[in-house]
């Protein structure tokens, strides 16, 4: 069992992090930023490996338990979360990308709080028929689908900042450094794109999970119903994206309620299934 040190190391290891970004890069002057302002990215950059590395620690020990894998309400946000965060920070590597850092603050404080879901909401009972080669893909696919549409919603957020930033420009100086508004659209295209062809190899291999242990192809379920309601919004995105040039509020408006179905498909059932119902 992880030692609750651990988990409180981690915790306060993000919300120091998120502070600090907060405080040295959100409270700036616009005369004051400069060489000091990447320094703390910088610095930033690779401290959050530390709180990261805790957290992909506590995961793991609090999934693997015996033979099966327990996969709660908690560990399944924690475990998105952290993936997200994860991505995020490697994508700082590169050059192209640094310019988006912006967000470290409000994911650190994201990962605080999802890194003590497991103590919050523990597993109840570990998941049946996770030897079977068909799951581990779906849910290693599916992972990486939640957590690539999750930096989409974040980004779209983000260039809802920058377009009013444009027509404030007293607004937050920060924003100034980002990349422009034509640029972060590309991006953001390119990153659902990716998180749409994972999404749609989540919902192949879950049919083909289903078949091989139920015995038919497609069971109906919440989670079955907002997952496809989910792929219809993106592929719509996609779609009108090719065809009629979609884009600005659109897109951002799309993919927000392709990201919020999502949530609802797996999150929002587990919800249901563990907290309300209690099974």
């Amino acid at each position: 069992m992880t030692s609750i040190l651990t988990y409180l190391v981690a915790f306060l290891l993000y919300i120091l992090i998120g502070w600090y970004f907060w405080r040295n890069m959100w409270h700036s002057l616009p005369s004051k930023i400069g060489e000091r302002e990447f320094v703390t990215v910088n610095w930033m950059h690779y401290a959050m490996l530390a709180p990261l590395a805790l957290h992909a620690v506590t995961l793991y020990q609090s999934m693997f338990i015996g033979a099966g894998l327990s996969f709660g309400l908690g560990n399944a946000i924690s475990s998105i979360v952290w993936l997200t965060a994860f991505i995020y920070w490697f994508s700082g590597f590169f050059s192209r990308l640094q310019g988006l850092q912006t967000l470290v603050a409000p994911i650190a404080a994201a990962a605080a709080i999802a890194i003590l879901l497991p103590l919050v909401f523990p597993s109840v009972k570990p998941l049946e028929n996770t030897e079977l080669p068909a799951f581990k893909a779906h849910l290693l696919v599916a992972m990486m689908a939640y957590s690539l549409l999750a930096i989409a919603a974040l980004h779209a957020l983000l260039m809802t900042a920058v377009e009013r930033h444009l027509h404030h420009p007293a607004a937050h100086s920060l924003l100034t450094n980002l990349p422009p508004l034509l640029v972060m659209e590309k991006l953001l295209f390119r990153i659902i794109w990716a998180g749409f062809v994972l999404l749609t190899l989540t919902l192949l291999s879950g049919v083909i999970f289903s078949k091989e242990v139920f015995g038919q192809s497609l069971t109906f379920s919440h989670k079955t119903l907002f997952g496809f309601i989910s792929w219809g919004v993106f592929a719509a995105l996609l779609t009108g994206r090719q065809l009629y040039g979609w884009r600005g509020r659109i897109a951002i408006r799309w993919t927000l309620a392709g990201f919020v179905t999502l949530l609802l498909a797996y999150i929002g059932s587990k919800f249901v299934l563990e907290i309300i119902l209690n099974r």
